[in-house]
């Protein structure tokens, strides 16, 4: 279960999510992101995807994840349900995204997401924890 924190914004929506890590947070605005576009209760991770970008900064190399899980949610039709294994090596970003193929009757949609943004981006640690805000283009 994706955990996140919904943001007011007047167009479009956004969210926070917090972690102990770097690595974690790129997961967790991934899981936010897919709950946030989709219904993933009844999703099973029975096949497995590798994900994949680069980006000269983190905030590059985070929106472009982002945008990476919303292509294979939307444009491969994929539901991830966890990601494993993700890496921040340099520039780049890898995971495995577990899941299964997106079935709109068992996975109803809520929003259609078009992309993560930058506007309003933030990334900053504090205290030793991560912590994100993400606007969505809806």
């Amino acid at each position: 279960m994706a955990d996140y924190e919904l943001l007011d914004h007047t167009a479009d929506t956004g969210f926070r999510v917090r972690a102990a890590s770097l690595e974690e947070l790129f997961v967790k605005a991934a899981e936010a992101l897919v709950s946030i576009a989709v219904n993933p209760s009844c999703a099973v991770p029975v096949e497995s995807r590798l994900l994949r970008c680069t980006g000269a900064t983190l905030e590059d190399r985070f929106i472009n994840w982002l945008n990476e899980v919303l292509w294979l949610l939307d444009g491969e039709r994929f539901l991830p349900v966890h990601f494993d294994d993700l890496r921040l090596e340099g520039d780049d970003v890898s995971a495995l995204a577990c899941g299964e193929p997106r079935d709109d009757a068992r996975h109803p949609p809520r929003i259609v997401v078009k992309a993560a943004t930058f506007h309003q981006l933030v990334i900053r640690e504090h205290n030793g924890m991560w912590e994100a805000e993400v606007f969505l283009d809806i």
